[in-house]
């Protein structure tokens, strides 16, 4: 007898064919055509041809034969990552965006980007739990303190676009920061060089040592509140730590819970005691580019992470939707 699925709210975007396949990776794709062909797939009631998009909500009629096909099992934690199915949910519950090509999701401060040695839980390793039959790939980075869009492709193909294009610096990344100081310039460029955790002014190596990278910064005031700065920046280079740095060293007010490159004793002794946190306050808040396939301009958006909200209602800085 057959059987109707739900399409989930973070399966929307994808194609009829790709949906199946995930569903049941043993069916052959002639066979999804045949059943497509003849009426036995079918979407809402409606007859399909296999290359339509599916939105939340759609019911996909299931015929009794794809009972020989089998299931994927659910995802679970694989070569020594330590991440459970609630992990994944909840780092399901933070996708922005999803289709083919790319997910975009709304990362966790405290979620490391990439795995690697003594990293148990990772959003590329999740991320190929949550899409076993997709190419994960990441195109570009964020600290594991930072939190907010972080784009990562499903393909070769869209990796090797998005790629190009961090790198060619045809995206728009804009950040949020709450700095521990008073920024005395409201709007400006940092335009610099950085080298092992250090700001100089000029390219040259040092008694023979690794060449210093150019590091710019657009920034501007939103607000000021005390010796509390809320700032958005716009990087135009992509350095290790680049905001960090150019927030400590140059603007003379370190990002507020940096333990790396602020000691805290700037934080207002009003909002210390409301921060109550040891997160990072650095949110990447949007990022403009072109989708991979399509060519469409798309701008992202995250939401303010909940731990930044008391302080920034306390001290009255404009929240951005």
């Amino acid at each position: 007898m057959a059987q109707t699925m739900t399409v989930s709210q973070t399966e929307e975007g994808t194609r009829l064919l790709r949906w199946f396949l995930r569903h049941f990776p043993s069916m052959p794709q002639r066979d999804f055509y045949r059943l497509c062909r003849g009426g036995q797939i079918r979407v809402n009631s409606s007859r399909v041809r296999g290359n339509e998009v599916l939105r939340a909500g759609d019911l996909v009629r299931i015929p009794p034969t794809l009972g020989n096909f089998t299931t994927p099992p659910p995802p679970r934690a694989t070569g020594g990552n330590l991440f459970s199915l609630a992990d994944l949910e909840a780092l399901r519950q933070c996708i922005i965006h999803d289709d083919d090509d790319i997910v975009v999701f709304n990362k966790p401060a405290g979620l490391a980007v990439q795995g690697g040695t003594g990293i148990r839980k990772s959003v590329d390793k999740m991320a190929a739990a949550m899409y076993p039959y997709a190419k994960i790939s990441l195109v570009h980075r964020l600290d594991r303190e930072t939190s907010g869009v972080l784009v990562v492709a499903k393909t070769q193909m869209a990796a090797q676009k998005l790629a190009r294009a961090f790198q060619d610096k045809t995206t728009h990344k804009e950040y949020l920061a709450l700095l521990a100081g008073h920024v005395s310039v409201p709007r400006g460029t940092i335009d610099n060089y950085l080298i092992k955790g250090a700001v100089v002014d000029s390219p040259a190596r040092i008694n023979g040592g690794p060449r210093p990278q150019r590091a710019v910064t657009d920034y501007h005031v939103l607000g000021a509140a005390g010796n509390m700065t809320w700032v958005a920046f716009t990087p135009q280079t992509g350095r290790t730590h680049q905001l960090r740095l150019h927030s400590a060293l140059c603007l003379h007010a370190p990002i507020v819970g940096d333990a790396l490159y602020g000691d805290g004793r700037h934080v207002d002794p009003a909002v210390a005691s409301v921060v109550g946190t040891r997160h990072l306050f650095l949110f990447a808040h949007k990022i403009t580019f072109q989708h991979p396939t399509t060519g469409r301009l798309m701008t992202m958006r995250a939401v303010v992470p909940e731990f930044m909200m008391p302080v920034l209602k306390l001290l009255e800085f404009p929240i951005p939707e």
